[in-house]
């Protein structure tokens, strides 16, 4: 096993080949991910040298930050010496997680990407495993300039847009949108969704102080017919990227289910984050940690939804909510989560991120959890039947505006709580056992602003891709 702080200086890259005065090419290593809620297993798909250069920094090579299900290194073969590392979470093991995991295997297609290196190299997969340590769960090795590797590509589906761009790649935080649901007649309105989306997500901080460091373009192919595939009300739609409503059964979850072609599509920019446009104005959306983000465009509360799902897959921000119905099934242990936003508070004195908290304040930290709750169970059993009697639209805004407003009005009657940073029960899906840093944040309720943690976590992101 491989503990999660086991990391090398980004000066190895200089004495390994990677460390070259111009980016080197990009390696996708493209696998298959197979198993049940107990067992997985991983066969190799294809390497593939993308089309562009490495649109990442090389001097920051190995991963500081330790968040994600599981961890990938390249190592070199003669020394085991980490090259390059990420973290990353998987629809896998999301989905290893649901009731259908434990009656049937399921495959999915997923991928790493890398710098070029020199020579050939291992790939290894680590997953976490109690006590916070990453285990080997499959290694290859990966030869780069082997005749089989895949040189040659389609050309790109759609015109590239740049929508805030600062520098070269190289120098800044990649973000890739890619449109989904939009004919070619929409073209003009995904520009539009893509910009409007992404100045939202600058005027928040920290992304608004840090603004510089990113880059953002973005295209959409072209669909057959507008709109994004949701199965529960009969809407069925074509997608290159088999981008979807109702993932895991869950109807406002949205995720791409196609990676081939989502990596085909994107693979003509520079990107080391993906966001998803669904051309839909049904709540929805989804974000798994450096995989990619959903959002449907077109509901009253997209801006929120595209930070919040983003929260996810930039910064690995665990959901601080119960009350959404979700796919996953509990294993009635609380084991100290590994997302920077989430606790179990197995110990207050190693509470991680107890430097932020003052002396006065208690651990669990009070606030009106009782008036919450019993207003958020009323409210979902309403949100139920909006969904069941397939009400119009803009009775689930209003559901959800009557929501917030609730919200802001209970939290303004505790003000003793409202900007402290302690521990908060109800977090990571559950209402008793986890905790959440401050009463409110974006990653809690519809609120307009991440808590300090959050922020700090986000931060910590943006570091390790940027000098």
């Amino acid at each position: 096993m491989t503990p999660l702080k086991s990391v090398l200086p980004a000066t190895l890259l200089a004495a390994t080949g990677l460390a070259m005065a111009d980016p080197p090419l990009t390696v996708r290593v493209d696998y298959y991910h197979t198993g049940n809620a107990g067992t997985e297993l991983f066969s190799l798909h294809q390497v593939v040298l993308e089309p562009l250069p490495w649109p990442g920094n090389m001097k920051k090579p190995i991963d500081t930050v330790g968040f994600g299900h599981f961890r990938f290194q390249v190592e070199d073969p003669e020394n085991g010496d980490v090259l390059y590392s990420r973290g990353y979470s998987s629809i896998f093991q999301e989905w290893q997680q649901t009731g259908e995991a434990k009656k049937m295997n399921r495959t999915f297609h997923e991928s790493v990407r890398f710098p070029k290196p020199e020579g050939p190299v291992n790939l290894r997969i680590l997953k976490r495993r109690e006590g916070d340590r990453f285990e080997d769960l499959w290694q290859v090795t990966i030869d780069s300039d082997d005749m089989l590797v895949v040189r040659e590509h389609a050309p790109v589906a759609a015109p590239v847009l740049d929508v805030h761009v600062s520098g070269e790649p190289s120098e800044k935080v990649d973000i890739v949108i890619l449109g989904d649901g939009y004919t070619s007649e929409d073209g003009q309105k995904f520009e539009t969704d893509a910009r409007r989306l992404s100045d939202y997500l600058l005027s928040i901080e920290p992304f608004r102080k840090r603004a510089d460091d990113f880059n953002i373009r973005a295209l959409a192919p072209p669909a057959p017919r507008p709109g994004t595939n949701r199965p529960s009300n009969g809407t069925y739609r074509h997608s290159p990227s088999g981008t979807s409503y109702d993932a895991f059964r869950s109807e406002r979850y949205i995720l791409a289910f196609d990676n081939p072609g989502l990596r085909q599509l994107i693979q003509h920019v520079p990107y080391e984050f993906v966001f998803i446009l669904a051309n839909s104005e049904t709540y929805g959306g989804g974000g798994i940690y450096n995989l990619y983000a959903t959002v449907a465009v077109d509901s009253a509360w997209a801006d929120y939804v595209f930070v919040h799902e983003f929260g996810h897959h930039f910064a690995a921000l665990a959901d601080e909510y119960y009350t959404s119905d979700v796919a996953y099934e509990s294993t009635g242990q609380r084991e100290e989560p590994w997302e920077p936003n989430a606790t179990a508070l197995n110990d207050p004195a190693t509470l991680k991120w107890r430097d932020l908290v003052a002396e006065s304040t208690p651990l669990p930290t009070p606030w009106p959890k009782e008036q919450f709750e019993a207003f958020q169970r009323e409210n979902q059993a309403r949100r139920r039947q909006l969904r069941v009697d397939n009400r119009p639209e803009e009775e689930m805004n209003q559901l959800f505006q009557t929501e917030q407003e609730f919200v802001m009005e209970l939290f303004k009657k505790a003000p003793q709580t409202t900007a402290v940073v302690g521990a908060f029960e109800w977090a990571n899906y559950a209402a008793k056992g986890y905790y959440r840093p401050e009463m409110n944040c974006m990653m809690f309720t519809r609120h307009d602003e991440f808590c300090r943690v959050c922020s700090n976590a986000i931060e910590d992101i943006i570091d390790l891709y940027v000098d």
